[in-house]
């Protein structure tokens, strides 16, 4: 019974992936596009005060998410993912119309708006987005992004990339350099950097007691999944250990994983970028 509901979720999995296999009722690229993309630019930063409305705690799916009030400093890696035509025009989270063309994002926590540099691991491609939606609900994906920024980013073909996401001000110091360049598109603009390749985990519990990651290590062991390791990490006193599967070779297999592990009951699993 286990290794059916496994393999329907598998199936699910792959009926619902990418963007070349969405049906007419789901989300998906505009049928004709009327704006040159390569040429949409960057999000400008501003000063903007944060909507009250979108500092409450919220609940999707059964999930209540705690949205932060302010941020001075934020640097995460992740999964990006995008949405496109079946939200074209509908209301946002912080009331903005999604306009598709536009570098704008969804984050589930962030301040309503923020801005970000979002860069993608694979290729060093780079834009900042306005985040001013609410989202992804998928739990492994950290941000959602426009149709636009997607594109800019070369994430559409794939549906999902690793990036990085740094908050940006108007004060930034990248952003300042590139305006003084004569980069109308931000920090964006110019050629690529090659970042470093990305590693993916499925991280699956972490542990202050070591015996604790080992037990589950065998556990996880025991019924076929692997390769695991258990990563030592030193925070203060007391290090804490993580018990993660892979490096693994794409988005697709961590979340297929990720249901194997959810299907067998064991633990809170979710994929990280390193």
């Amino acid at each position: 019974m286990r290794r059916t509901l496994v393999w329907c979720l598998v199936l699910l999995l792959a009926g619902c992936a990418g963007p070349g296999r969405r049906g007419a009722d789901q989300d998906g690229p505009p049928a004709e596009v009327p704006v040159d993309l390569d040429r949409v630019p960057d999000a400008r930063p501003t000063w903007e005060r944060p909507r009250p409305a979108n500092s409450r705690p919220y609940t999707v799916a059964g999930r209540t998410y705690y949205p932060l009030r302010r941020v001075r400093h934020y640097r995460e890696r992740g999964i990006a993912s995008w949405y496109g035509r079946k939200f074209h025009g509908r209301r946002t989270a912080s009331g903005e119309p999604y306009d598709m063309y536009k570098m704008t994002a969804a984050h589930r926590t962030l301040p309503l708006p923020s801005f970000l540099r979002v860069t993608n691991l694979l290729n060093g491609r780079s834009v900042v987005v306005r985040v001013n939606d609410r989202g992804p609900f998928h739990p492994n994906r950290l941000i959602d992004l426009s149709y636009a920024a997607a594109h800019r980013l070369g994430v559409l073909a794939t549906g999902t990339a690793p990036v990085e996401l740094e908050l940006v001000t108007p004060d930034s110091p990248r952003l300042a350099a590139a305006r003084e360049a004569g980069q109308g598109a931000g920090p964006g603009a110019g050629p690529p950097r090659q970042p470093a390749p990305p590693r993916l985990f499925l991280q699956v519990g972490a542990f202050a007691l070591a015996d604790n990651a080992y037990a589950l290590k065998a556990r996880l062991q025991a019924v076929g999944l692997g390769p695991v390791v258990i990563q030592r990490v030193e925070r203060g006193p007391t290090p804490l250990y993580r018990v993660r599967i892979g490096p693994l070779a794409s988005v697709d297999q961590g979340d297929v994983l990720a249901m194997r592990v959810d299907a067998e009951g064991i633990g809170n699993a979710h994929l990280v970028v390193e």
